[in-house]
């Protein structure tokens, strides 16, 4: 699936696995790194993968933006570079397959942006996540958008304004991931977690994901008007067909897609 520099990618059954292998740079996102990951979750949501599992080799899942990368560059290269990785974010989020983050070691600044912007996430026991920005020089503004929207706001600004990290189990109550576990468990609770995840009507769930996304933070009204519309004309779908007739007819499903 794929020749990369910065990537390992493959596809095991339904399920597609990027991992970042830049272990020697901490999987740090330099602008090529990133458009790798993007010509990645691209390729995988055209895919027939029902799922994909994002993941780090080395020392850390990943420690954000590369500084010496950041460094060279004047304002209008930094826009380009932050632009590019909210497009990696948003895609991860667009894409129609169930992304699950599979975390060990650190996840900071916007390595732990993309943690909160995978639809699920499981960490080793032993990983660690902070937006460090707020004890140094350059505040992580863009890696709180997405963690702004899985955590509560004084939790949100304890991270970004300490910049402490956080470990596993705290990330877990906190909402930021949905399980820490033992490190030797962590490969078997990601699949465990991306099979049940995965269920049903492939079609359905691509649509419900997105539409999931389309109505977060919106006022209720505004998500209720997106909601419905979706819901109705989704009734119309072979998934949903099946999926009533089967409970009517006391039956196992038989999922069209």
């Amino acid at each position: 699936m794929g020749d990369y520099e910065h990537l390992l990618v493959k596809q095991d059954g339904p399920t597609v696995r990027i991992t970042m292998n830049r272990p020697e740079r901490r999987n740090t996102l330099t602008e090529a790194h990133l458009r790798e990951l993007l010509d990645a979750f691209e390729t995988a949501g055209r895919s027939d993968a029902t799922g994909i599992v994002l993941a780090g080799e080395g020392k850390a899942f990943s420690a954000g933006h590369d500084f010496a990368d950041v460094g060279a560059r004047d304002l209008a290269g930094v826009r380009d570079l932050l632009q590019l990785c909210t497009q990696v974010m948003r895609t991860i989020e667009s894409v129609p397959q169930v992304v699950i983050a599979r975390v060990h070691a650190i996840a900071t600044a916007a390595g732990c942006q993309l943690v909160a912007s995978c639809d699920l996430a499981v960490a080793g026991e032993s990983a660690a996540f902070a937006i460090p920005g707020g004890k140094g020089g350059w505040f992580c503004h863009t890696p709180a958008v997405p963690v702004a929207r899985n955590i509560g706001r004084k939790r949100l600004m304890e991270m970004a304004l300490t910049g402490d990290p956080i470990d596993a189990a705290t990330a877990a109550e906190w909402g930021l991931i949905n399980y820490a576990v033992p490190d030797a468990e962590l490969d078997a609770r990601v699949d465990e977690l991306l099979a049940r995840a995965t269920r049903g009507s492939r079609f359905s769930k691509g649509a419900g994901k997105q539409t999931l996304y389309a109505q977060l933070d919106r006022p209720e009204a505004d998500a209720y008007a997106i909601a419905v519309e979706v819901m109705a004309s989704m009734s119309q779908s072979p998934g949903a067909k099946e999926g009533m007739a089967s409970f009517l007819e006391k039956r196992r499903p038989v999922w069209p897609d």
